[in-house]
């Protein structure tokens, strides 16, 4: 039987788990409110079903509200939220970290995908 291990206090800490997509749509909404559909359009490649599943789990986490409007058809705007803009902050210097490392990552792909995905063997002697 397994015992569980006992937790610290603050365990309950928020926890951001970004996924793919999040920080992108955080940074589209960076200026203005947009449509789903505009978001759709400007996002690049994201599926109705992933852009909806992440603007849900924006909304939850209170980055991102959604206003409904009563027209036909139907209309929805999503904006940042003040906790939104915050992580907009973190967003940027994610991208800043990724335009100063670019050459870095790409190299240890390259590294690893020549090597089949095998690790390097490191032989260490202890005295």
């Amino acid at each position: 039987m397994s015992q569980s291990r006992s937790l610290p206090p603050d365990s309950d800490m928020l926890v951001v788990r970004p996924g793919k997509w999040t920080l992108v749509i955080v940074t589209l909404l960076r200026a203005e409110t947009l449509r789903f559909n505009e978001l759709k359009r400007v996002s690049g490649g994201i599926s109705q079903k992933m852009l909806t599943t992440t603007l849900r789990e924006l909304e939850r986490d209170g980055f991102v509200t959604r206003t409904m409007f009563a027209t036909i058809p139907p209309r929805v705007d999503y904006e940042l939220t003040e906790l939104g803009r915050e992580l907009l902050e973190l967003a940027d210097s994610w991208r800043v970290f990724a335009a100063r490392n670019r050459t870095q990552v790409e190299a240890a792909r390259q590294r690893f995908d020549t090597s089949g995905g095998e690790p390097a063997v490191r032989l260490i002697h202890s005295a």
